[in-house]
């Protein structure tokens, strides 16, 4: 889609900062980086968004230049973690957001600041504001670190945009539940494989039952390897090691359009078709054991979504398109039921995952939040 139009409308400024927990690499590179994206020509707006992401690169989101052209200060945050989900721990990350909002408002002249829990960046934006709120990671620190986190800005305002409940969730959601070997990526349970014609699609209220139950089960297994191989390791003096994840496209919904049921295209998922993707190494495909842990748990974890939208006492405005195939209207409602606040709103609207449909669609997504946001100021 052509947004030319709005990149003439704005400006961009890289942001390198360093965090009280990492420092800048001797080549140079600062542990958080990011892009704010300002009105041309008015370089310190009043009201500003940040949005970051576990893993993916958010300095370019494109929901930026859409905020900036409406007069918003946007920064898309990058944590030491972009591209890094295999290293990936809860209680840095909290603490590099920090620096971002920080910034924004000593630096940038924000006066208010709009989380943006965007896709996975929900949850650990939804973390971010609860620890801001109410701290309970920090005793897991020491020193500067544990400073940092006692200390973060909160935020104003809050948005979830297309985000799933939380990163054990979403992973637990889409776990091939036929796996009988994690470490074959061929060995399976066929009674149990979902792109097996014998058990669907459609898929009985039966096989879904003994599905998603077996893809809890899954994730406890790992769990409990991980918690014992980290013992040993330790035990022997090795801090850590990595291991491999296989087949995550499993989840029922992305080829059978009438459970949770929504305007998404099925067989699909972000991958594409769920039966091709599920071959290869996609989300979670690598973990040490400390990340598995503290993301992807669903017993350890404290990347879920519902302990922190608990403690949300700010408003906040679920926004959910949909056709998205990751995504579906029940985690839109779940997220929306967690929140603590009294003043939340739930808007389902048309649209994919990045409301990539057409400029149409994703104009209209940003005029949601852009009216939400100043009945708000």
């Amino acid at each position: 889609m052509d947004e030319s139009d709005l990149l003439a409308k704005v400006e961009r400024t890289f942001i390198g900062l360093p965090s009280a927990t990492a420092v800048r690499v001797g080549a140079g590179g600062h542990p958080c980086q990011g892009l704010y994206w300002t009105p041309r020509g008015q370089p310190r707006p009043k009201v500003a968004v940040i949005a970051t992401h576990y893993n993916v690169d958010f300095a370019e989101h494109y929901a930026a230049p859409y905020f900036a052209a409406r007069g918003y200060g946007f920064l898309g945050w990058n944590t030491r973690y972009r591209g890094a989900e295999d290293q990936f721990l809860l209680e840095h990350a909290l603490i590099d957001i920090g620096v971002g909002t920080r910034w924004l408002r000593e630096a940038a002249g924000a006066e208010t600041i709009v989380v943006l829990g965007n896709s996975g960046g929900g949850s650990l934006m939804g973390a971010y504001q609860a620890e801001a709120i109410k701290p309970t990671l920090h005793e897991t620190l020491k020193g500067a670190g544990r400073a940092a986190l006692e200390s973060l800005v909160k935020g104003d305002l809050y948005i979830s945009l297309n985000a799933h409940q939380g990163r054990p969730e979403v992973l637990t959601d889409w776990m091939d539940a036929s796996v009988v070997d994690e470490t074959d990526p061929a060995a399976t349970d066929e009674t149990l494989n979902p792109f097996n014609p014998e058990n669907g699609p459609p898929y009985s209220a039966a096989f879904i039952a003994r599905y998603r139950a077996a893809q809890r089960a899954r994730n406890q297994r790992i769990t409990d390897w991980a918690k014992a191989e980290l013992k040993r390791l330790n035990d022997a003096g090795v801090p850590d090691r990595i291991f491999p994840l296989f087949r995550v496209w499993g989840d029922l919904r992305c080829m059978d359009g009438t459970i949770d049921p929504s305007d998404r295209i099925t067989p699909l998922c972000y991958r594409g078709h769920p039966a091709e993707a599920n071959r290869y190494p996609s989300i979670g495909r690598a973990n040490t054991l400390k990340t598995w842990l503290s993301m992807w748990s669903l017993e350890t974890s404290k990347c879920q979504g519902k302990p922190h939208l608990e403690k949300f006492d700010l408003p906040a405005l679920v926004l959910q398109g949909t056709a998205d195939t990751g995504v579906f209207p029940s985690d839109a409602r779940l997220i929306h039921a967690f929140i603590g606040s009294t003043d939340k709103t739930l808007e389902l609207i048309p649209g994919q995952h990045y409301f990539e449909d057409s400029r149409a669609i994703r104009d209209r997504a940003i005029d949601v939040m852009d009216a939400w946001i100043k009945a708000r100021l």
